[in-house]
């Protein structure tokens, strides 16, 4: 199936980080950003065929568009995976394929796969096959001993030959032995002129760029040279960035941090009204106010109330207080 991407389709989108871009953060940082492009945390082919697939696949239709990211390497099993993810209604399947951890490579998939790109080619077009919706890859500039340019270009002819037309490329490589996951975010070196290359020698591939990305003037930098730019930590622990990136990329005015959180109100009313605790929302909060006046005790006030089982929408108020204090004091 072969789709035209829009111009800004992946202008500016949120990587999928584990435990972190659940359906929660993912509403959360639609309200901060209406342009973004949002991912999920990877959920495996194989717990997605035989698991809980409603579980899995919840998500709110004001998180689009939002992208289902999948782990595995079994052709079959990820078409079905991917049928189920398109019938869910997500705008998109990203195939995992630079995840390092310990786990993914016991199960043959994530960083792994870029020694393979052969089968990540015939994973890809299973997928494409069996959805309408387009199918993209995220992956590293390398493995292991993998340093030459080559290696990469090699792997993206593949891609290109499986009818990849979105490529998402973390500048960095990644060691299978050695470094955990939290290293293998931060001890490879960022090697941003690589991807620049692979978009110039690949025009007609949407070139994503991600890693160590966290400033407004770095995403601009980044856009002179590729189609888009993923931001992973930055936009998780310092979110109204997103409301200023939307903003410096497409015009308007950002909302202020107040009026995002007022707006998850009734987002969060609603889900404590159907079980959901507090904490599993709050957590995505807690760096809203980064850098700022108050903001200190405005992750204090969350992270120590909102675990409590009767904790409601009074302990974000509580917070707010908290933030406005400074305010009131300096006044």
């Amino acid at each position: 199936m072969t789709f035209r991407p829009a111009p800004d389709a992946w202008r500016l989108c949120v990587a999928p980080m584990m435990d972190w871009t659940d359906r929660h953060c993912r509403y959360f940082h639609r309200l901060l950003s209406p342009r973004a492009r949002l991912y999920t945390e990877m959920v495996t082919s194989a717990a997605l065929v035989h698991g809980d697939r409603l579980h899995l696949l919840e998500h709110s239709r004001e998180e689009h568009p939002v992208a289902l990211q999948l782990g595995g390497s079994e052709p079959a099993e990820l078409a079905q995976a991917a049928r189920h993810g398109a019938a869910a209604g997500y705008d998109e399947i990203n195939l995992n394929v630079g995840c390092p951890s310990d786990r993914v490579q016991s199960g043959r998939f994530g960083a792994c796969l870029m020694r393979e790109p052969a089968l990540v080619a015939d994973c890809v077009r299973a997928m494409r096959d069996a959805v309408e919706v387009p199918v993209t890859v995220k992956c590293r500039i390398g493995v292991d001993d993998q340093d030459a340019y080559a290696d990469l270009q090699r792997f993206t002819e593949a891609m290109l030959g499986a009818g990849v037309e979105v490529l998402i490329v973390h500048a960095r490589k990644a060691w299978l032995q050695g470094l955990s996951p939290k290293e293998n975010r931060e001890i490879p070196p960022l090697d941003y002129p690589r991807v620049y290359r692979l978009k110039r020698e690949f025009p007609a591939l949407t070139v994503i760029i991600n890693g160590g990305i966290g400033s407004i003037d770095q995403v601009r930098a980044h856009l002179a040279q590729v189609d888009g730019v993923m931001l992973g930590r930055a936009a998780y622990h310092d979110p109204y960035l997103l409301a200023e990136l939307d903003a410096a990329l497409w015009g308007g005015t950002p909302p202020s941090r107040e009026a995002a959180l007022r707006a998850m109100r009734a987002y969060v009313e609603a889900e404590l009204a159907r079980g959901t605790r507090l904490k599993h929302i709050a957590r995505h909060l807690l760096g809203l106010y980064h850098g700022r006046p108050g903001g200190r005790a405005f992750r204090r006030i969350l992270s120590e109330r909102a675990h409590r089982d009767d904790a409601g929408w009074e302990v974000v108020e509580a917070a707010l207080d908290a933030v406005r204090a400074p305010a009131r004091d300096a006044a």
